[in-house]
């Protein structure tokens, strides 16, 4: 009768240490999958292509001097006519051309101006043109000389009166750089995964970077560069 219970007891305990062990192997066997599964890789890919402006600025500034207020703002009138005159003669509409504020100078009404002041109204006006078209704009912008045969000096700062391109149809081309540029992450992960004897596994986490327009240089800012680059994290697989 003593046998037979202590041969009931062992076997409940044989079986729970043998669950025991079963569970064991099989928590070992996902830790060592799990640790697998963090072996990733994280490569950057690019998508560079170059665009040409769709909108183009044009400030365009002049002045008048001289003695007698009225006659110089009727010369600067004159002046915005011919303007007006040029740029219309180019292709340009009234709704790409707007006319800007004048402003006048009275050398003599200045408080700590020189004594000699010279002539005294210096008189400037501003328009721009607004165009999607900017091979146009370069057109007119290079035939500039016609306005000085007519005594007309259009000029500026370089910088702050500089015609200014654009590039507005970012949208329409992001699809496509950024299918190049997981492309390219792709193709860069995949050979360090052949150089490291392993096997390129799904993505685990990805970053799209911004989009950046610049010129491509400073000599054709007509032509932009726009750029991107995403970061992939790929999981690596033995």
């Amino acid at each position: 009768m003593h046998k037979s219970i202590t041969h009931i007891n062992i076997l409940p305990a044989f079986l729970l240490a043998l669950g025991l062990a079963s569970i064991g192997i099989l928590i070992n066997n996902a830790i060592i999958e799990f640790k697998a599964m963090d072996r990733t890789v994280e490569v950057k890919g690019l998508a560079e292509i170059q665009v040409e402006a769709d909108t183009a600025i044009w400030p365009i500034v002049f002045t008048e001097a001289g003695n007698q207020l009225d006659e110089v703002t009727g010369a600067l009138e004159e002046k915005q006519s011919a303007v007006v005159a040029f740029l219309k003669l180019h292709g340009f509409s009234d709704d790409e051309i707007s006319v800007g504020q004048v402003t006048v100078i009275d050398k003599k009404a200045q408080q700590y101006g020189p004594e000699q002041i010279g002539l005294r109204y210096l008189v400037s006006a501003n328009m721009s043109v607004y165009s999607d078209d900017p091979t146009k704009v370069r057109h007119a912008s290079s035939q500039i000389s016609e306005l000085a045969k007519q005594g007309i000096a259009v000029g500026g700062d370089r910088y702050t009166n500089r015609i200014e391109y654009l590039f507005t149809g970012l949208n329409d081309i992001k699809p496509q750089m950024i299918e190049q540029a997981t492309h390219n992450a792709r193709e860069v992960a995949q050979k360090f995964a052949s150089d490291s004897d392993s096997t390129l596994g799904k993505i685990k986490s990805a970053r799209q970077g911004q989009f950046s327009i610049v010129d491509r240089d400073s000599n054709s800012p007509h032509l932009k560069k726009v750029r991107v680059v995403s970061t992939i994290e790929y999981y690596l697989v033995d």
